[in-house]
């Protein structure tokens, strides 16, 4: 979901005379830090499992970073999981200006890379230019799960909402009349990312059917 039209773009600016040193390094890492606040406000397709609200993207984001530290013994490579848990933590900043692409809606995800590199430029942009280079590194790298740590990123965030999907008895798939071989493609990274998930998320998808929470 995108951000409501009534949201600032700047909710709030440190103002420069209260910086120390008036510096300004410090200024641009304050003033990203507000503007990411606006994440909280963007929210996702996935239901909390008490089936109440839909969740945020600051909360699907904590909670697959969360994930990767417990599953990190499941991964399929060696990984550096500072380093994924890095790219769980940045990876979804884009939503702030892009909003939220449904997994599951083909016209959306036509031009989303494009929004969210377009995103990825002026969020990250906002930092020093050494920081910024680095956090648009590890969403670079997310991006093409070439790596390790990146594919393992990329079966933790398929895991959560998967999970959140299959507990809230297909609540969601239902109202969108999703289909097994739709799932079954959407969850492949965690087939690479960590083999032992990937045979649990089979079982879970055939017992999804069974109970008609997901069309065959």
């Amino acid at each position: 979901m995108m951000p409501s039209e009534g949201d600032e773009r700047r909710a709030a600016v440190p103002d420069p005379g209260l910086i120390p040193g008036g510096n300004d390094r410090l200024k641009r890492q304050v003033d990203f830090l507000l503007e990411i606040d606006r994440l909280k406000h963007v929210l996702r397709q996935t239901i909390l499992l008490d089936g109440s609200r839909r969740e945020n993207t600051v909360e699907h984001s904590w909670h697959i970073s969360v994930s990767a530290m417990l599953f990190a013994e499941h991964a399929a490579d060696d990984i550096d999981l500072s380093r994924t848990i890095r790219m769980l933590l940045l990876h979804d900043i884009v939503e702030i200006d892009a909003g939220d692409t449904y997994c599951y809606d083909e016209q959306g995800k036509v031009d989303q890379h494009a929004r969210e590199s377009r995103a990825a430029d002026r969020l990250f942009g906002m930092l020093p230019d050494a920081q910024a280079a680095e956090f648009r590194a590890l969403w670079d790298e997310f991006e093409a799960a070439a790596t390790a740590a990146a594919r393992y990123a990329h079966a933790m965030d398929r895991f959560q909402a998967f999970l959140h999907n299959y507990f809230t008895e297909g609540r969601i798939w239902r109202e969108h009349g999703i289909r097994r071989p739709q799932v079954v493609a959407r969850m492949q990274p965690v087939e690479r990312g960590a083999p032992l998930l990937w045979q649990y998320v089979l079982t879970l998808i055939d017992d999804a059917v069974a109970r008609g929470y997901l069309l065959p």
